[in-house]
């Protein structure tokens, strides 16, 4: 008969076992390409799946236009053009766990720090140099979080793992072209400075204040901005 440290370990690991099946299970069929008709089927992570007889080779095929920077979304204030489809853009991405994009550096172009709360995340240089790296979450660095950063030439990639605060920045003399994939159909972008800055209503002087160890009126000052990176 096992001995009960080892009936122990085994139940723990199948507890364990159980709450890894229960956070993120496989989808049960092959694909669901997203449909904004809620009467035609059940909804899956979020969307509801096409009737799997009407899916065609379409469904799973994007003009994503990442060749060019054509398409893509300028944002003026930090110096980037972001080309970013994720399963709003692209239906057959539901289920898959997939969602990417192609983001133009201008010179001093930046990512501003950010984290991304569903997925994690590898960036591919295609030209140019970027300095990128992300802060650890925990305290490991006798009692500080520690910064894994590097510069990244054409050829060279990157990984931010899940809700890690990270950046991307253009060191170099001329424009950086770089592609970023992420293991979520919808990894979600919270940039540090609007979250903490610039939300509807806004977070407490005093709060703000002592977090930062900010005056009041730096704190105002920094509300007042607008933070939008259009």
């Amino acid at each position: 008969m096992a001995s009960l440290p080892l009936m122990k370990s085994i139940l723990l690991l199948a507890l364990i076992a159980s709450f890894g099946r229960a956070y993120d299970p496989s989808p049960m069929q092959d694909f669901c390409v997203a449909v904004p008709d809620a009467q035609a089927a059940v909804f899956v992570n979020g969307k509801v799946c096409k009737n799997p007889k009407l899916v065609t080779e379409n469904d799973f095929y994007k003009a994503a236009g990442l060749n060019t920077p054509a398409g893509g979304t300028k944002l003026s204030k930090v110096g980037l053009i972001s080309n970013f489809i994720d399963v709003d853009r692209f239906p057959g991405l539901n289920t898959m766990g997939l969602s990417f994009g192609r983001i133009d550096f201008e010179p001093n172009g930046l990512i501003p720090l950010h984290y991304h709360p569903r997925g994690s995340e590898v960036v591919f240089v295609l030209k140019g140099t970027l300095y990128v790296g992300f802060v650890t979450s925990n305290a490991q660095n006798i009692g500080k979080n520690k910064l894994f950063a590097k510069i990244l030439n054409p050829g060279d990639a990157f990984i931010f793992p899940v809700g890690l605060i990270h950046f991307l920045y253009n060191v170099g003399r001329t424009n950086a072209i770089a592609i970023g994939s992420f293991n979520s159909q919808k990894p979600g972008f919270v940039f540090l400075a609007n979250a903490v800055f610039g939300p509807a209503p806004p977070i407490s002087d005093d709060v703000l204040a002592k977090t930062f160890h900010l005056e009041k009126k730096v704190v105002q000052f920094l509300q007042a901005q607008n933070w939008s990176l259009a």
